[in-house]
């Protein structure tokens, strides 16, 4: 059993942002941030105000989390980049929302005393009798803390108060913690206890980087009750928190960000508890001789609703490529939309569990083919940034003078130019297209040649012989192609969003791709007669898209592949990085890396000398343990990353890779770390710095054996990966959505039909509620086991009340923080047990 918290985070747009840059605009670019700590970093988008991103990820957290921040910043060439403001979300306000929060947000200023992550090893004891008490607080550690100094460490010293008086550890000395967000104290600080009740008493430990010139900086905070410590010690991790907020509404002054927050706990049963459920929704696809309406995948597209189901059918589709049945599942969707539609005009229009289980099948199965097809053309346009526009109503024709050295051109000179490029960037992706019939994975083919058998069979007669087409293309080109051509960051073609010019040459071709897609519908009627030039492209070429879609569908082996990727080994990622292994860390590190180019399959990380020269070596992927960011000054570079791998003895060996930006560096993170998603044996803990001179540059360790110093960041992933998962976890939350729409009565006549041969004539309703009270009595088991009582918690693992939603300050300011999760700790327990993420 496995218990998870899933947190998916959609960074939409935002909009009203101030100017940052002498231009009059600004480059912005998000930070998402759990607990303070960087997880992920979307694209800039250049040159704009009011930027789209429409990126999601996908934040996999075992263990919990406390808050959820996405700041905007405005990137810089040269110089640190401009904080424009942040949006933050409690885990509580999230969890509040079981349909999640989609809505504008103000952004708030940042205030760098707020700005606190990391977390604090402790061991308290109080004792229950003497004269006097003296409560014993040892400061052992702490590890992640912010970085403070331009260095990228800090210089820690704790300070704790109790009963109106205040220690500090002797590490304000110059010799003694300097430069490292892992400081080690070991240290203990005593105070005496007063008579009587401690009542209101409050043991408060704060950490502060020392500066030598200036005010010293925050690094964060946690409180004790003294009322709610148990006699003995009570030792763990426990993350630092912030001085209370303070901030003022600024009105929407910062502008405002559009988030999609939506957060799932969940248990996850072991596989075998969930067979039965597999059993009976694969049933459809096993026994075809079954009712249509009495299964229970028909119960489950019934009960799904629309803001639910691309949830559904991201699920259904892993879990059936799972079994190697996930073209027959499209097949059975497919032909139940069909029987209820009576207009072929409308055939796959909605967004119904049919078009969003092809649509994710396609995401999945066809990516890498998506990406032979098109990145090419889309790599042209993005370095050629040719200025394109046909609107006259949009026309800058001061922007000819990047066409023309002769002044501005008129607007019928931009319009032939325009027309020009779009015709040859079009023709060169239809060619792309109906040439690549050989390319397309097998499991697409046969589905597209299901699909169109079965719309013949609905809609035989003559008039309709177009329908075969459109059924096709409305999921190849209106789903497929078009959107990557027209966001190719969202779809891995790109790892940056278009700037404006780039973005509008783009739109005007996912246009044309459309029209193709439609089958002849004429650009340039209505709105936009501006684009009917275009149609002397568009519709010799609907003709070739034809031939095409008749080839694609022409072929002989029906047997689907039972993998969810058709080419195993598949590149991920590629591209031009500098390396640098553990041993050739040299006393002048930035000297130490060479440049090579690396591509990732997934089955392994391979590097050469060029893109097609000889493979010089390889990480297995299977190997990788940990991926993780480097401290910037361990190489006086900010943009390094490591790979840590095991090998057949159990020896650990790190490889480091030099990225050339920022917004590298986090997508060969996700890539890599969406590779190994599968891999056990994860390392817990890694170091963030390099091993020279003979300690740690991060910990200050003197041994390289020491156990890693920080937290590793495994479980993040991107959303919409195209990994198969854990059929347990797609067959969980198929469950939940099954319990929650099923929660008020029965399953209803309408599923009660004939049971498929071999189930004793039981009505697939009744075997269906029948599965469902099962896992429900499993679940009931598990947390019942889990909460048999076993040694005594302590009393900071229970929660006080939490404080209210509005915030109000209380005569205690700090009181409430823990109870909302601020600290996590277990009486009697051993380093490292407590920590929390």
């Amino acid at each position: 059993m496995a218990k998870s918290t899933s947190l998916r985070c959609r960074v939409l747009e935002a909009k009203d942002l101030p100017a940052k840059d002498l231009s009059g605009s600004s480059d912005p670019y998000c930070v998402v941030k759990v607990d303070n700590e960087v997880v992920a970093r979307t694209a800039t988008v250049w040159k704009s105000l009011n930027p789209f991103w429409g990126e999601e990820i996908t934040l996999l957290l075992p263990r919990g989390f406390h808050s959820l921040t996405i700041c905007v910043l405005d990137e810089d060439t040269i110089g640190q980049d401009d904080v424009i403001g942040k949006v933050s979300l409690s885990h509580q306000q999230i969890s509040a929302e079981p349909r999640g929060i989609d809505s504008w947000l103000s952004l708030a200023p940042v205030n760098p005393d707020q700005e606190v992550q990391g977390e604090i090893h402790l061991e308290l004891r109080v004792p229950e009798r003497g004269h006097p008490r003296v409560l014993r607080c040892h400061l052992i550690e702490a590890r992640d803390l912010a970085p403070r100094d331009p260095s990228g460490t800090s210089d820690p010293f704790g300070r704790v108060s109790c009963c109106g008086h205040t220690l500090e550890t002797a590490s304000r000395c110059p010799q003694v913690v300097k430069k490292t967000r892992f400081p080690r104290w070991d240290e203990v600080l005593e105070f005496e206890l007063p008579e009587g009740e401690l009542g209101e008493a409050v043991l408060s430990v704060e950490l502060w980087d020392w500066d030598i010139v200036g005010k010293n900086d925050f690094l964060g905070r946690v409180e004790f009750f003294l009322d709610t410590l148990c006699p003995g010690p009570t030792r763990g991790w426990f993350q630092l928190l912030p001085f209370p907020s303070t901030t003022e509404d600024h009105g929407g002054q910062l502008g405002a960000l559009r988030l999609a927050v939506r957060l799932l706990e969940d248990t996850v049963l072991p596989p075998h508890h969930y067979q039965p459920l597999i059993q009976l929704l694969t049933e459809p696809i096993l026994c075809p001789s079954q009712s249509p309406e009495s299964t229970a995948l028909a119960v489950l597209e019934e009960v799904t609703s629309g803001e639910s189901r691309q949830d559904v059918a991201t699920k259904l589709v892993k879990l059936f490529l799972a079994q190697g049945l996930a073209v027959p599942l499209l097949d059975y969707l497919t032909t139940r939309e069909l029987a209820r539609t009576t207009d072929p005009n409308t055939l796959f229009r909605s967004n119904s569990l049919a078009s969003k289980s092809m649509e994710q099948f396609m995401k999945v199965v066809g990516l890498p083919y998506l990406h032979e097809v098109l990145k090419p053309v889309v790599n042209r346009i993005f370095e050629e940034k040719k200025y394109v526009e046909l609107d006259p109503g949009k026309m800058e024709l001061s922007r000819g003078r990047r066409i023309s050295f002769k002044g501005s051109l008129s607007e019928a000179q931009v319009r032939e130019s325009s027309l020009e490029l779009l015709k040859g960037y079009l023709g060169d992706i239809i060619e792309a297209i109906v040439g690549s019939v050989h390319k397309c994975p097998l499991p697409m083919r046969v589905a597209f040649k299901q699909l169109r058998r079965r719309v013949e069979e609905r809609f035989p007669s003559a008039q309709h012989e177009e329908v075969r087409y459109f059924s096709i293309s409305a999921f190849l080109f209106l789903r497929f192609f078009a959107p990557a051509v027209l966001t190719p960051k969202l779809f891995g073609l790109r790892e940056q969003h278009a700037e404006p010019c780039t973005g509008r040459t783009l739109l005007l071709l996912a246009k044309a791709l459309q029209s193709i897609g439609n089958l002849g519908l004429q650009l340039g009627q209505g709105k936009e007669p501006w684009m009917a030039p275009l149609n002397a492209v568009l519709l010799p070429s609907v003709t070739r898209v034809r031939a095409f879609l008749d080839a694609l569908v022409t072929v002989v082996d029906e047997v689907p592949v039972p993998q969810g990727h058709s080419q195993p080994s598949a590149t991920i990622k590629e591209g031009p990085l500098h390396t640098c292994p553990e041993g050739g860390v040299a006393l002048l590190p930035r000297f130490s890396f060479k440049k090579r180019h690396f591509r990732l399959s997934s089955q392994a990380l391979a590097y050469a000398k060029a893109p097609q020269g000889q493979v010089l070596g390889s990480i297995p992927v299977e190997q990788i343990r940990a991926v993780e960011q480097v401290d910037k000054g361990a190489f006086q570079h900010p943009h390094v990353l490591q790979v840590v791998a095991q090998d057949g003895t159990g020896q650990l060996h790190t490889t480091y890779l030099q990225c050339k930006s920022a917004p590298e560096l986090w997508q060969w993170l996700w890539a890599l770390r969406q590779a190994t998603s599968a891999n056990r044996d994860m390392l817990p803990t890694c170091h963030p710095g390099t091993f020279r001179a003979g300690r740690w540059t991060c910990c200050l360790q003197p041994t390289r054996a020491a156990p890693g110093c920080s937290r590793t960041h495994s479980a993040v992933l991107l959303g919409e990966c195209s990994d198969l998962g854990d059929p347990a976890v797609a067959a969980q939350s198929l469950y939940g959505h099954l319990r929650a729409a099923l929660a008020g009565g029965p399953v209803g006549s309408a599923v009660a039909g004939p049971p498929c041969p071999g189930q004793a004539g039981r009505p697939d309703g009744d075997r269906l509620l029948e599965v469902l009270r099962d896992l429900d009595i499993a679940h009931d088991a598990f947390t019942h086991h889990d909460e048999t009582p076993g040694p005594p918690p302590s009393p900071l693992s229970v929660p006080r009340p939490p404080a209210p939603p509005s915030l109000r300050p209380s005569a205690h300011p700090g009181r409430g923080r823990n109870a909302s999760g601020a600290t996590e700790g277990t009486r009697g327990q051993q380093p490292g047990t407590g920590c929390i993420l």
